[in-house]
């Protein structure tokens, strides 16, 4: 692990800006954090909180995931997602909607499943979860918009509900499963995986090299990206967070991150 930190702090104070950084290999049991409790705008990151929030209301009895939610005119909202161009009427299971928020990051969506959890739902799994540092108070870009209430985060809580998401603790192990397999479904792939070799096996039928559960968040100056790796026979989760920093430097970034921890886990 020495060496791990030694190689990932150099990327980040070479990128600049502000980072903050968790690795856990949850076999091992060794741990790394820079900058981990220092609070970032959460971005999409939140969306994980906001699926479990979904998948304990579905425990509970109170949703189910093949429950279908119409889109309305008034859920249609900008910036990623593809429901914002569908035509209002549509209906769609809340697995769908979860699927959406998560692998293309859909703005829209999201919005529907808090609308259909309720806020204090979601602020209750951050509760669950230990993330004491964190909060949710404001649906997505949804303008104007109070400044004071915003979506905050540290690496440190994130690696937290990340950790009981890969051990089976957050919910029950089958709903924690699910989720795991949404999030390995991501198609935003620009961030830690960018760098990571192809991850299809070279016989037909084997095993993936890699498998990456990940979510990623961005506005004009922050990008994040976080996830559970998996290989080897082994897992670790990454939690990685910047603002101030170039996009295209950060992004670099974290593909240079997923790299050195993912050769650190291979290597013989």
């Amino acid at each position: 692990m020495n060496k791990l930190k030694e190689a990932i702090s150099a990327l980040v104070e070479k990128a600049g800006g502000i980072w903050g950084v968790v690795i856990e290999d949850l076999d091992s049991g060794k741990r790394w954090g820079y900058n981990e409790h220092m609070p970032f705008p959460a971005e999409s990151v939140i969306k994980i909180p906001i699926m479990a929030a979904v998948f304990s209301a579905v425990e509970k009895g109170h949703v189910s995931l093949s429950e279908e939610v119409v889109l309305k005119r008034e859920n249609l909202v900008g910036g990623s997602g593809i429901l914002q161009h569908l035509t209002p009427g549509v209906r769609l299971p809340v697995y769908d909607l979860i699927t959406l928020m998560i692998i293309q990051s859909d703005n829209t969506a999201t919005n529907m499943l808090i609308d259909l959890v309720g806020m204090k739902s979601i602020q209750q799994i951050l509760i669950d979860a230990g993330m004491k540092d964190s909060l949710f108070q404001r649906k997505l870009i949804v303008y104007p918009y109070d400044t004071n209430k915003k979506n905050i985060i540290t690496a440190s809580d994130v690696s937290m509900l990340l950790n009981r998401l890969a051990t089976g603790k957050m919910l029950s192990r089958h709903a924690c499963g699910q989720m795991i397999q949404v999030m390995k479904k991501q198609q935003i792939r620009n961030g830690l995986p960018a760098y990571l070799p192809d991850p299809d096996p070279e016989m037909i039928g084997g095993m993936p090299k890699w498998e990456l559960a990940n979510k990623t968040g961005w506005s004009l100056s922050r990008q994040h990206d976080v996830g559970i790796l998996y290989t080897n026979d082994r897992t670790v989760t990454i939690t990685a967070l910047s603002k101030d920093a170039a996009s295209h430097i950060a992004l670099d970034t974290l593909g240079k991150i997923g790299k050195e921890i993912y050769n650190s886990m291979t290597a013989l």
